[in-house]
């Protein structure tokens, strides 16, 4: 009862096909079971994890070689910490920004040691709160939980019917926080939204985030490989000026599970979460533990460095071009057919879509649905999607859109394609819009 992720027609989630070498290096790796939390147990695959991270650091950054050669292998220096996943880098992310932001100062021992309500109390805050747009991933509620800050610290800002955050309303928030003195522990940037794959404007949120000194992070968990790519890694323009960056392996990087990871501009940023234990991690160690969420991890910096020599930058390059290729002819097949209704045009290779049935088709081309008529098409792409996926031939997932072109207070059921899978052809493509079509003329 497995699902077959690597099927060319499963294109509803971010999960692929992986590249054939990681089976055997899945092995190996099982093998000699090393933990990364301390040398003592992991003597090459610490270095080759320092290693890998700032072939990712040099990608996003691209410091002089000098920087790199004083700083990848020297263990006062943090370029980056694998994770098990985007979310856990997420909530490290927010967890360095609020050290940062209530650190230690005087007699004050900092937020880490003495707590959040002291924190505040000492600089003189009322609360504590996180910016970023509504379409956040989720995994910022759970930091925001995790840190002390509360849910109603994540303050959402509405989207534009590209579904990316708007700067005006950005600015006004930041004011008004100003103006309740509440702490802003950072803005987050969006690079590939997980419900539209679109791309916050990361150079103009930076270049606030810098004139408001708030820390500013990038969650480019699905949007961060696209820096390979030469052609179309000035989507994420500015993204060099984030303090910090996520990016998970499994997505487009087509690592196994486990393999997120966080990047940070400077290398002194995680000290200040760092930890120590006289049983394992010692004061005076590399121990790449000693800044980390996690305790105990496995090597999987070993598949990331092994995919960054076999497949290589150009080799990402190519695989994120064709992905958003393959999402411009899926755009181009849905706009052919009077069936569908494309949502937002991508800005990489997630597409939001829907079906329109027959009755419904010449009020979508007039623009005069209603909202009792956006209700039945929302319910029966509910039933579609279900419907293929019950089938089992072919694969799309589905999600709510909130911006679109029909207004913020309509929500719209939306059929969502991931043309991430490098098996996947145009052939492929059609035959997934084809089986939807089928499927709906028997609902």
């Amino acid at each position: 009862h497995s699902i077959h992720t690597s099927s060319p027609r499963f294109i509803g989630h971010m999960t692929s096909s992986l590249p054939y070498f990681f089976r055997p290096l899945s092995k190996l790796m099982t093998a000699l079971n090393q933990n990364v939390v301390k040398v003592e147990t992991a003597k090459s695959f610490s270095p080759y994890e320092r290693q890998a991270l700032s072939m990712l650091h040099r990608l996003i950054y691209m410091y002089p070689e000098d920087f790199y050669e004083r700083n990848v292998q020297d263990g006062k220096s943090t370029l980056g910490i694998m994770v098990s996943g985007g979310t856990v880098a997420n909530i490290t992310a927010m967890w360095c920004a609020r050290n940062i932001a209530l650190g230690p100062n005087g007699v004050f021992k900092g937020v880490e040691q003495e707590g959040l309500s002291s924190a505040l109390k000492y600089y003189g805050y009322e609360s504590a709160v996180i910016i970023g747009s509504e379409a956040m991933h989720y995994s910022f509620e759970k930091a925001a939980s995790v840190l002390g800050i509360g849910l109603d610290g994540l303050i959402k800002v509405p989207t534009d019917n590209k579904n990316c955050i708007d700067l005006g309303i950005l600015r006004e928030v930041i004011v008004k926080c100003r103006s309740k003195n509440k702490c802003i522990i950072a803005i987050v940037g969006i690079a590939g939204t997980t419900d539209s794959g679109s791309i916050d404007p990361i150079r103009e949120m930076a270049e606030i985030a810098s004139e408001e000194k708030i820390y500013f992070h990038v969650d480019a968990a699905w949007g961060g490989p696209v820096l390979f790519s030469e052609k179309h890694r000035h989507k994420l323009s500015g993204i060099e000026f984030a303090d910090s960056v996520t990016i998970d392996g499994h997505k487009q990087l087509y690592l196994p599970m486990g393999s997120g990871m966080i990047i940070l501009r400077n290398p002194n940023t995680a000290k200040s979460i760092e930890k120590k234990a006289l049983y394992i991690i010692r004061p005076d160690s590399s121990d790449l533990g000693k800044r980390s969420f996690e305790g105990s991890r496995p090597g999987m910096a070993l598949f990331l460095h092994t995919a960054l020599n076999l497949i290589g930058f150009k080799g990402y390059g190519f695989l994120i071009e064709e992905g958003i290729r393959k999402a411009k002819f899926m755009m181009q097949c849905i706009n052919s057919r009077p069936e569908f209704e494309a949502l937002i045009e991508p800005d990489i290779n997630i597409l939001t879509y829907r079906y329109i049935p027959e009755f419904l088709r010449e009020k979508v081309r007039s623009g005069m649905l209603t909202e009792q008529d956006n209700e039945v098409i929302n319910l029966f792409n509910k039933r579609l999607q279900k419907a293929q996926r019950k089938a089992g031939y072919s694969f799309t997932s589905r999600t709510t859109l909130t911006a679109t072109r029909y207004g913020k207070n309509v929500p719209v059921v939306s059929l969502r394609a991931v043309l991430a899978n490098p098996l996947t052809t145009e052939e492929d493509i059609e035959a997934v819009l084809d089986d939807q079509v089928r499927l709906a003329q028997n609902l």
